[in-house]
């Protein structure tokens, strides 16, 4: 096919919705010359000037740059000559069905800032609110929702999320930082976790610093529950490196912080930031319900704003507590738009109302909940002998890898029954084995010292 160098916007854009409707959503630059039939220049002109435009969307770095139309579930906004093929419509986005109240919170939320009231924090959302009495979440949707994502039987607080972890912690570090803005795709998140490596700018901070928050809650929230500790250390590393003053990691703000695209400012006062917060941790520490009190920390901590910054990172991972301690499905956001997302937190910010905050939480959890599943249930049942020996593995690895201790060491240090002792050294072989950097997590250990142990040839006499 000859190249045809007078490429225009318009035929790039039919290429891209001709691909995305036979399933190519993201496009590389190569893809697209083949196409549209033109040169590689030519492509790579109209893509800039077509981003510039915001007229399509570009996700990735150098060679893992792909390209795509925006999901808005508009058509593609191009020309009609005769000699054009018909169009295709762009993708439509997949998004929650919003109920009546939603509906009409969206489009008072549409009014122009300037017809809207300015707005400051209320407290009655919190103090007239009565754990196990009212509920933010509909009753009947809170319970059925709690049905649906329960752990059959009766299992250690935690025992879910360990069972997904490695795709938990893919998930809801990527759909978290990317409501943040985050411009790496989920691919380059699951290499980077792979691949071990240092951060080397502030979005692969962002998606790290998730990844060790999750594994933190993972360790954590079996032993502490739920508390004002808890949380606040959540915040410490999640925004780790994100702040310049490390005094602010963890702490309740003295700083102003102003929320842009709202009439919401958020109250100043530290005392009543710091009563406010601890009050709705004790309040969530009530609630029977695991997806009320997901819900009512959710919306709570955003709503407070308690922190300098990070407050959405904190709220929506501090919502997977109540969670890990009843044994539900997580909750990883997948596939929430950040138009969508916003305007349910504006819902809450400006008018109190919860409305479309809890037509998304319902949507999200219900595609988070039937995709553990399937991860938890592609896993098979879990071998009743690692079961039994589940945190004497934990403690063997850990003195293998950061302790340096030989394996026979190892095995004396936990105290096996001799009956067991031989079955036990074989399955501590095959971890030491399978051990890396990306899969480390599961026997907390650091990122570090695993690949500094593994560089030093794996060393077990």
């Amino acid at each position: 096919m000859p190249y045809d160098h007078r490429l225009t916007s318009d035929a790039l854009l039919r290429a891209m919705a001709a691909l995305a409707s036979a399933g190519h959503e993201r496009v590389s630059s190569a893809q697209l010359v083949e196409a549209a039939g033109s040169s590689l220049p030519a492509v790579k002109r109209m893509l800039s000037r077509l981003v510039a435009d915001q007229r399509i969307e570009v996700t990735g770095k150098a060679r893992a740059t792909r390209y795509r139309l925006p999901a808005t579930g508009t058509p593609v906004a191009v020309g009609k000559t005769a000699a054009q093929p018909p169009l295709v419509e762009a993708r439509r986005r997949v998004a929650p069905t919003w109920r009546t109240a939603s509906v009409a919170l969206r489009q008072r939320l549409a009014l122009p800032l300037a017809s809207r009231l300015p707005v400051t924090y209320r407290r009655e959302f919190v103090d007239e609110y009565k754990p196990n009495e009212t509920f933010l979440l509909p009753r009947e949707l809170a319970e059925e929702l709690a049905a649906l994502g329960r752990h059959p039987g009766q299992l250690p607080a935690g025992t879910y999320v360990r069972k997904v972890l490695e795709q938990l912690l893919i998930d809801l570090s990527w759909s978290s930082s990317h409501l943040e803005g985050n411009r790496y795709t989920l691919l380059d998140t699951e290499e980077l976790f792979k691949s071990g490596a240092a951060a080397t700018d502030s979005d692969a901070v962002m998606l790290l610093n998730h990844k060790a928050a999750i594994e933190f809650l993972v360790d954590a929230v079996p032993t502490q529950g739920l508390s004002a500790g808890l949380v606040r250390n959540l915040h410490s590393v999640l925004m780790q490196d994100l702040l310049s003053d490390v005094a602010s990691l963890g702490a309740i703000r003295e700083k102003v912080v102003n929320i842009s695209g709202t009439t919401y400012v958020p109250t100043q006062v530290p005392a009543l930031l710091k009563e406010m917060f601890e009050r709705i941790i004790s309040m969530a520490q009530l609630i029977k319900n695991p997806m009320e009190a997901a819900f009512f920390l959710w919306v709570n901590l955003a709503y407070l704003q308690p922190f300098e910054d990070g407050n959405k990172r904190v709220s929506r991972l501090a919502a997977n507590v109540p969670l890990m301690l009843y044994n539900q499905a997580p909750l990883s956001f997948l596939d929430v738009d950040r138009e969508d997302y916003a305007l349910a937190m504006m819902g809450v910010y400006e008018c109190c109302d919860v409305s479309m905050a809890v037509d998304l939480f319902d949507w999200t959890y219900r595609r988070s909940q039937a995709k553990y599943k399937v991860v938890r249930e592609s896993m098979g049942s879990p071998d009743p002998f690692r079961v039994k020996y589940r945190e004497a593995l934990n403690e063997a690895v850990g003195l293998v890898v950061r302790g340096r201790k030989p394996v026979a060491e190892a095995l004396a240090g936990v105290g096996l029954p001799d009956e067991d002792a031989s079955k036990f050294q074989q399955l501590l072989a095959q971890e030491l084995n399978a051990l890396a950097a990306f899969n480390c997590a599961r026997y907390r250990l650091g990122i570090k010292e695993t690949q500094a142990w593994i560089d030093e040839g794996r060393p077990r006499e």
